[in-house]
């Protein structure tokens, strides 16, 4: 786009004696002006629904500014930054908790704000719980990873003792007091039956097996960096 400039000085003209040849004023200068005039405005935007092209700039509103201004690229780059800054700010308050699977690095460098520290070690959050008193204050801990066995008792007998019972045998004894040999003796007899209480004991043993109880208390669980926004 160009400007119009001026090629004739008519107010020079004005000042030169009567009879001087350049005080006329010539219609090629007249054509000349309104030519340059002509170029200046054909290359100009029009204020209706204008095309503008190069690099054109407009100033820059102030911040917050809300209405029909033209918003230069500084106005929007700043507006955006303010808005990422402000959800951040709402997103992670003081007292908020932050996790990474990946990176160890501080929030306070990969956020660009706040104070924040390790958070948690070794632990895993629960819900508070005002019903149950082991999780019914915030930051409350306890746990631990190692299994803890109830006290309890095994009982068992160490022996079975049998009540008795009998044994039972006959045989003939002669009316002289002998001991007849074989079972065709005529010899008249007598049969005696004798008993006895036998007591049995048997022994029982009592096997425990176990393992070691280190780590035994754990909950599936997958480990990431935590800190926590402490102001």
């Amino acid at each position: 786009m160009s400007n119009y400039s001026k090629t004739t000085d008519f107010a020079a003209k004005d000042s030169l004696s009567t009879g001087n040849a350049n005080k006329i004023v010539k219609g090629t200068e007249i054509n000349d002006e309104f030519a340059a005039i002509q170029t200046a405005v054909n290359t100009k935007a029009d204020i209706n629904s204008a095309t503008l092209t190069g690099t054109p700039a407009a100033p820059t509103a102030s911040a917050s500014t809300n209405n029909t201004q033209i918003s230069t690229t500084a106005y929007v780059t700043s507006a955006i930054s303010t808005a990422i800054a402000a959800a951040k700010l709402a997103l992670h308050p003081v007292g908020s908790i932050y996790t990474q699977a990946a990176v160890s690095t501080n929030p306070a460098t990969l956020l660009g704000f706040g104070t924040w520290e390790a958070f948690g070690a070794g632990k895993v959050m629960v819900g508070i719980d005002s019903g149950n008193t082991a999780f019914d204050t915030l930051n409350e801990t306890g746990g631990v990873a190692d299994s803890i066995i109830p006290a309890h008792t095994h009982t068992a007998s160490s022996a079975v003792t049998d009540n008795g019972h009998f044994h039972s045998m006959s045989h003939k004894i002669g009316l002289d007091g002998s001991f007849p040999q074989g079972s065709g003796s005529s010899t008249a007899s007598d049969y005696n039956t004798n008993s006895a209480t036998t007591g049995i004991t048997v022994a029982t043993t009592v096997n425990s097996a176990g393992e070691s109880a280190t780590n035994k208390n754990l909950q599936p669980y997958i480990v990431v960096y935590m800190w926590k926004r402490t102001a």
